[in-house]
C-alpha cells in the first residue's frame, strides 16, 4: 500500500510538471518567446538564470538537490554533455516499505541448532534502527522538446549499496520436562547488520524549463541484489528538484 502512495506521488508530480510546462508554453507572447531567446545568448554568471538552463555550447553542468521516494536522498548529477551523464544518490531507504522482507529474515539470524528439542524462537517484532543506501547510474538522455521544450527522457544503469541494522523482538519458548518442570517464555531481542550490493536499471524523465536553474526529474530504477539475497528484486524510484551550476 505505502509503495503505491509512492507511485501515485511520482505521477502527480509528473503531471504538475506537465501541466506546469503546457502553460507556460501556451501563454508565452511573441515578445516572451524573443526574450528568452535572447536572454540564452547571456555569458558569464547572468547566464546561469536564462531559460532554459541547458545550452549546447555550456556543457559539462552540475546540478545537486533532494530526491524523495525510495530512497529519501541527496542527489548530485554531474552533465558531461548533452547525451551523458552521471548522477549519484545519497539517503534512506524507506523502511516501511521493507517491514514485510526484513519480518521474513528474521529466520536467517536464528541459531536453532543451539536450541535443546523443547524449545522453540517465535518473532515479535522488529525496529530498524539505521538504514543507509548509496547508489550511483551512468545515464543517456534523449531530448523530447517536441513534446515540451526542456523535457528529457533518460535510461541508464548502475550500481546500488544498501546497509541496514535491524533489532528483532522474539519469545523464547520453552516445553516443561522430566528434568524441568516449569514451562519458560523469555523476551528477548538481538540485533544484525545487514549489507548488500547489486546492479541497478533505470529510466526517468527531467524537465528544466523553468526561469531559474531548476531541473526537475521523476524515475524508477530496478535493484537486482547480488549479495545477502541473490535473486531478490525490488522496484524503487522517487521524484526530485536540482539546483544546476
Amino acid at each position: 500500500m505505502q509503495f503505491k502512495r509512492v507511485i501515485l506521488l511520482c505521477l502527480f508530480c509528473l503531471l504538475a510538471v506537465l501541466v506546469h510546462a503546457q502553460k507556460s508554453n501556451s501563454g508565452k507572447s511573441y515578445y516572451t518567446q524573443k526574450r528568452y531567446n535572447n536572454s540564452a545568448k547571456v555569458k558569464g554568471s547572468k547566464a546561469k538564470i536564462v531559460c532554459p538552463v541547458f545550452e549546447q555550447s555550456r556543457y559539462p553542468y552540475s546540478g545537486i538537490g533532494i530526491k524523495l521516494g525510495d530512497p529519501f536522498a541527496i542527489t548530485y548529477k554531474y552533465y558531461a554533455s548533452k547525451n551523458f551523464s552521471i548522477a549519484a544518490d545519497l539517503g534512506k531507504p524507506a523502511s516501511g516499505l521493507y517491514n514485510r522482507y526484513f519480518r521474513e529474515k528474521f529466520n536467517e539470524y536464528q541459531d536453532y541448532d543451539t536450541l535443546s528439542d523443547n524449545a522453540t524462537v517465535s518473532y515479535l517484532t522488529h525496529k530498524v534502527k539505521s538504514d543507509f543506501i548509496a547508489e550511483i547510474k551512468v545515464l543517456y538522455q534523449f531530448d523530447a522538446r517536441k513534446i515540451s521544450p526542456g523535457l528529457q527522457f533518460y535510461v541508464g544503469a548502475g550500481w546500488e549499496w544498501r546497509n541496514s541494522q535491524i533489532q528483532y523482538d522474539y519469545l523464547y519458548q520453552r516445553e516443561p520436562t522430566m528434568s524441568n518442570p516449569e514451562p519458560a517464555n523469555t523476551a528477548g531481542s538481538v540485533s544484525r547488520n545487514r549489507f548488500t550490493q547489486g546492479v541497478q536499471g533505470v529510466i526517468g524523465i527531467e524537465y528544466s524549463y523553468f526561469q531559474i536553474p531548476i531541473s526537475a526529474f521523476m524515475e524508477l530504477e530496478y535493484f537486482a541484489d547480488l549479495q545477502a539475497d541473490p535473486g531478490w528484486r525490488r522496484v524503487e524510484g522517487g521524484v526530485g528538484l536540482r539546483y544546476i551550476f
